[in-house]
């Protein structure tokens, strides 16, 4: 079980700032969140070391990168788990596999892929679901436009 972490309103404060822009001036955080500069600089320091941040990223254009096309796709696979374990590693192994989660409910896995084109993403479904015999059934759903993509909301 994940250790509970003490935060206060400052922290949280700081954790939506740096959601929305963590390349944002500590000068600008402090007066957007009411401390000091330095006081900002330590509470980030303590966030990062803590593991509360666990990644300073930039979001890039999929279309700049030339995948996109945007496909969820719903895996159903055999049940054991040894066949968990090795359907895990052949996604994580893929390129297009953006992020990926093994879930509850009608579906074992659910699947973010970024792809150049509907052709990339039909050689990708042959190899990685028809290609494997444990793969009892897989629903697609292509992205038509993205509504929300943002790590936080303002």
């Amino acid at each position: 079980m994940a250790k509970t972490v003490d935060l206060d309103r400052f922290d949280h404060a700081l954790l939506r700032e740096v959601q929305i822009d963590n390349q944002t001036p500590a000068r600008i955080l402090a007066e957007r969140v009411g401390l000091s500069q330095s006081a900002v600089l330590r509470r980030l320091r303590r966030l990062r070391a803590e593991r509360i941040i666990t990644a300073d990223i930039s979001i890039v254009s999929p279309e700049i990168l030339g995948v996109p096309v945007t496909v969820h796709v719903l895996v159903s696979i055999d049940h054991g788990s040894r066949t968990f374990g090795e359907f895990s590693r052949k996604i994580q192994a893929r390129s297009e596999v953006k992020q990926a989660s093994y879930v509850t409910g009608g579906a074992d896995f659910v699947l973010h892929l970024q792809v150049e084109s509907m052709a990339a993403y039909a050689a990708f479904a042959r190899d990685v679901f028809h290609d494997d015999p444990n793969v009892s059934e897989y629903h697609t759903y292509i992205a038509m436009r993205e509504v929300v993509g943002s790590t936080s909301k303002r």
